[in-house]
């Protein structure tokens, strides 16, 4: 895909790692086998207890491209800025420790980045969401928005995760690094949103329409903390509004909206029914007309009616097998591999969630543009 007239930059893959033993190989496996060849990759373990640190010396010895950090546990942040000062090249690729790529992810990004030129400081791709085995679970991160994303992504982090983007180099210099002070506070969680949007402030960004990002979800993680995750993003808000005190307050009631709302869907994921309805009630309490517009809450709410319904029966009868089997047949959850192309043949799904989103950001637009005039 990168055409012969094009100079194909040095690109830093950077992972932090945190007793990442069990995917650690994987990881770097989708990474070494890239097809855009031109890149390093920095590991840095972060006061791993396990064996992370022999895996990867291990991998270094035979591919020369990869090189190992060592520091006290400092946090998600911390571990990526050091991979960053150490970093040689031009564009710097993150990915966490437990994620994976598809093989054309890099070169894909790479292509629109040097097509969009010095204005766009960041290109993402679509993300797959895969469990502990590696299995895709259904569940995708896709949006079509890209340009001038400011507005927008001060009301939901569009992109996803940390995993799909990559960045200029000179980004980093000129709005800072991942900072530090969530992982001090307790607050891990949104230090890529929190960059993300800064950013933004000076570049536009573009997106490449496939899913190329193998984002994964397993119980226990940083993406299950979801207590943490709101502090994080709380903390994120506060930073914002000291920067920006023009913004209208209605932004952030919609960026609380949001961000309750997708926490009340990570935990229906993982099947925490009550907790779930915990974040939509929260969700109501940060703006309730907002809340009231949101199509993602009515799915929400049925979602987890009918799971709270279900344990219930099965505790005062014996039709749980029959029942959570009608269930899994009418709603489509059962246990059966899923591929890429079950996601796509899925396209209305992905259609009315790219769709819906399109309408979001020129509402967002809209809306931020009349409230600053009114400021």
């Amino acid at each position: 895909m990168i055409e012969n007239n094009f100079i194909q930059p040095l690109v830093s893959v950077i992972i932090p790692a945190y007793n990442a033993e069990r995917f650690i190989a994987q990881t770097l496996d989708s990474v070494l086998c890239q097809t855009y060849r031109n890149i390093e990759v920095w590991v840095v373990n972060d006061g791993s207890q396990d064996k992370t640190a022999e895996i990867v010396e291990s991998i270094s010895h035979h591919d020369h491209r990869v090189f190992l950090l060592h520091q006290s546990q400092s946090g998600v942040a911390a571990a990526r800025n050091a991979a960053i000062r150490q970093a040689r090249g031009q564009l710097i690729a993150p990915i966490d420790a437990d994620d994976v790529w598809h093989p054309q992810n890099l070169e894909k990004q790479v292509f629109c980045m040097l097509k969009a030129g010095p204005s766009v400081g960041l290109v993402y791709a679509w993300s797959a969401v895969i469990d502990e085995k590696g299995l895709l679970t259904g569940d995708f991160r896709a949006s079509p928005i890209e340009g001038e994303v400011y507005e927008t992504l001060l009301s939901h982090n569009f992109l996803g995760n940390a995993s799909a983007c990559l960045i200029r180099r000179n980004c980093f210099e000129e709005v800072g690094y991942y900072n530090p002070q969530f992982y001090k506070r307790n607050a891990q969680g949104c230090e890529d949103w929190d960059l993300y949007f800064r950013i933004a402030e000076t570049h536009q960004f573009r997106v490449v329409p496939e899913f190329l990002i193998g984002y994964r979800q397993i119980k226990g993680s940083m993406s299950c903390n979801h207590s943490v995750m709101a502090m994080s993003h709380s903390l994120m808000l506060d930073g914002i509004r000291l920067k920006h005190s023009n913004i209208s307050p209605n932004i952030y009631r919609l960026s609380l909206v949001n961000f309750y709302l997708y926490l009340a869907h990570e935990s229906s994921r993982i099947n925490r029914r009550w907790i779930s309805l915990y974040w939509l009630k929260q969700a109501f309490r940060a703006s309730f007309m907002t809340a009231l517009l949101s199509y993602r809450l009515y799915s929400l709410f049925v979602k987890n009616f009918l799971g709270i319904l279900s344990q219930a029966l099965a505790r005062h009868n014996r039709s749980k097998l029959h029942f959570n089997l009608a269930y899994s047949q009418k709603y489509g959850y059962n246990d059966r591999l899923l591929t890429i192309s079950d996601i796509y043949k899925k396209r209305i799904v992905v259609i009315f969630n790219l769709l819906m989103q399109k309408i979001f950001h020129r509402l967002i637009c809209a809306f931020f543009a009349k409230s600053t005039r009114k400021s």
